[in-house]
């Protein structure tokens, strides 16, 4: 594959790759990041490649880099809860009443829906604004509203249970 073909398929594919990423993650940096490194690996790849199955390839490996970097962000937010709770000195029973609280609330946000885990995390994560999310993610602000006050009954309920 020469230049001039891989440049092709970029400009061909590049577009639809970002936005499964972001339709998936919610975030259009991470979206970019991702799309544009599955473009350096199909580059890395690019000796030994079937022509035919090209777009097919750039969306699995764009879903595993995705998937890798959520797993990376997980790592990172127990490392941190783990940090907060061990600067606290709490005692024993506050230790283990935090973290099964935390349990709780992984499993609730495993369970809820997408949309709402989506509109909750970029809000409470990313510390967007509503009208951000609703830019973001392509609905209206109301959406968002309604996503969030579901989210949060949600997960109130599962976590107090």
């Amino acid at each position: 594959m020469t230049r001039e073909e891989f440049k092709n398929i970029f400009d061909t594919h590049f577009e639809s790759v970002r936005n499964y990423i972001f339709y998936r993650a919610g975030d259009k940096d991470l979206a970019t990041d991702v799309a544009q490194e599955t473009f350096m690996r199909l580059w890395e790849k690019m000796p030994g490649l079937d022509d035919a199955n090209i777009k097919a390839l750039l969306f699995k490996i764009a879903g595993d880099l995705l998937i890798t970097f959520i797993r990376k962000q997980k790592v990172v937010m127990n490392y941190k809860a783990r940090n907060v709770s061990e600067d606290l000195g709490e005692s024993p029973e506050d230790l283990l009443h935090y973290k099964e609280l935390v349990k709780n609330y992984e499993n609730a946000l495993k369970k809820l829906p997408e949309k709402q885990r989506t509109v909750f995390l970029l809000s409470r994560m990313d510390g967007l604004k509503y009208n951000e999310i609703a830019d973001n993610v392509g609905i209206s602000v109301k959406a968002v509203e309604k996503r969030m006050k579901n989210a949060l009954e949600y997960l109130r309920k599962a976590i107090t249970n």
